[in-house]
């Protein structure tokens, strides 16, 4: 059995004495779609007369869309428009996708692996129905064995409910589980959970509070990839304890 890279092992926090199960985050984490989001929010606020900084767009990373209002409010105005807004928002960035979804580095790799391995997977996102079709677009929806949207929970993230649902489904104690996450909320989300919670940075870096709350923060999902023998076995051998 190989030893756990000390580059991972010697980070932050500590890991489970048993790993059965891993959970991932959707958007930022799997498939490279924020900055879809970010541009055409951008372009819709700039034709409305509008700025819309990275600041003010990383307010809405990991925040299920049914709680924008707020945020859009506090930043534009009561009168911002929201509604719409956000229509034109789902129309570009459904058209954009439709031509595309780019996957994260080490993606497709790392959930081919465990799924090969009998590890059960599932996802937690806060993305709604469409991520169905997404992870179907990109070719990675059959590895998994639950997909929890935001319209399978009654509080999203930073709420541990997600997480919860997802290893409920899978059969697993949170405990048990990693939790593979992007996004402050997220990372907030899978540790209120219980969960062993790596982040893998896309548009916001760690801040303390949040190193805190992970036992491990990785340039990419490609560099678990070679943990997955220490963590599960080679493949067709039963799942190892850590």
């Amino acid at each position: 059995m190989n030893a756990i890279d000390p580059a991972i092992e010697n980070q932050l926090g500590n890991w489970p004495e048993k790993v059965e199960a891993v959970i991932f985050d959707m958007d930022g984490l799997l498939l490279d779609t924020e900055r879809v989001y970010k541009r055409v929010m951008q372009q819709i606020c700039t034709e409305w007369g509008y700025e819309m900084t990275h600041d003010m767009f990383a307010a809405f990373v990991g925040i299920p869309q049914s709680e924008n209002t707020s945020i859009y409010h506090a930043f534009f105005g009561t009168d911002f428009k929201v509604e719409e807004f956000e229509e034109i928002l789902g129309t570009r960035a459904h058209d954009e996708m439709a031509r595309g979804i780019p996957l994260k580095h080490g993606a497709q790799q790392l959930v081919a692996g465990l799924s090969a391995r009998g590890v059960p997977i599932a996802v937690a996102t806060s993305t709604g129905d469409a991520a169905h079709q997404h992870l179907k677009q990109v070719g990675l929806h059959s590895y998994f064995d639950t997909i929890v949207t935001r319209m399978d929970v009654s509080k999203g993230k930073p709420h541990p409910e997600p997480f919860l649902t997802a290893s409920a489904r899978l059969g697993v104690a949170p405990q048990n589980c990693i939790a593979f996450e992007d996004s402050h909320n997220g990372v907030r989300s899978a540790s209120a959970a219980g969960l062993a919670t790596i982040m893998v940075p896309d548009m916001l870096d760690p801040t303390d509070e949040i190193a805190a709350m992970c036992v491990a923060i990785l340039p990419s999902l490609l560099h678990f990839k070679s943990e997955i023998d220490h963590f599960f076995g080679p493949i067709g051998e039963a799942s190892a304890n850590v």
